[in-house]
């Protein structure tokens, strides 16, 4: 392994990111609550060899923090999930015939094992895309907007966007969250497809949709990157 991929944190191999950006001022660190990664922000003419000491020297930091992190969750047998924010139970069960389906608070999963992990997120990313869809075209239509196409990603610093072209993306994670978070999620990007700022114009306009939107923003500050704890 490569010196620059990983640090090593009370013993520990832990992978290393190193970002340069362009108006970064100083360097920075912060950890990844996916995968638990440290990620190096630092200013383009900051040399490797310097960027990796001043990581080292905030080990303690970077451990404590490490530590605060929430256990992640694999998609397996016996595991716990939520979905629309409702906790379920994942159950193998190999002689099933319908693929994943969900029934009195378990997901069942047919087939092998080795493709169980594959088979529950497959079944998540097309019950987000189901509730994602179902929902934007009204709310677009609503306010007057136009949706050119709609994707899936799974990003780590937002859980929607929107540009000019109307084209919206969504982080499929969003299906494990309670719906009235989802739905205010997708109500804020589709009023960005007519104010495509945060100004107060925007903001009257989500409300128009979502009422209550404030409770779901502060429900995602508190609660979001827990959702980046399964699978």
């Amino acid at each position: 392994m490569n010196p620059a991929d990983h640090l090593l944190i009370d013993g520990t191999r832990v992978p290393l990111r190193v970002r340069r950006h362009p108006r970064a001022a100083k360097m920075s660190l912060r950890l990844d609550p996916r995968d638990g990664a440290v990620v190096l922000v630092l200013p383009h003419r900051v040399p490797l060899g310097q960027a990796i000491a001043f990581a080292h020297d905030h080990s303690a930091w970077l451990a404590s923090r490490l530590a605060a992190l929430p256990h992640r969750i694999a998609f397996a047998d016996g595991a716990t999930v939520p979905v629309a924010g409702q906790p379920h139970l994942l159950r193998h069960d190999p002689q099933g015939r319908c693929g994943v389906w969900a029934a009195d608070g378990l997901i069942h999963v047919s087939g092998r094992s080795e493709h169980f992990a594959r088979r529950v997120a497959d079944w998540l990313k097309t019950r987000a895309r189901a509730d994602i869809t179902r929902q934007a075209p009204p709310l677009a239509a609503a306010v007057g907007g136009r949706i050119a196409q709609i994707r899936l990603r799974d990003t780590r610093s937002r859980w929607g966007s929107c540009n000019a072209r109307g084209h919206l993306a969504f982080s499929w994670r969003l299906v494990l969250a309670p719906p009235e978070v989802l739905g205010y999620v997708v109500a804020h990007e589709v009023c960005h497809l007519v104010e495509m700022n945060h100004s107060p114009a925007f903001w009257r306009l989500v409300e128009t949709l979502t009422p209550d939107s404030a409770t779901a923003r502060h429900w995602l500050k508190r609660h979001g990157a827990d959702l980046h704890r399964y699978g």
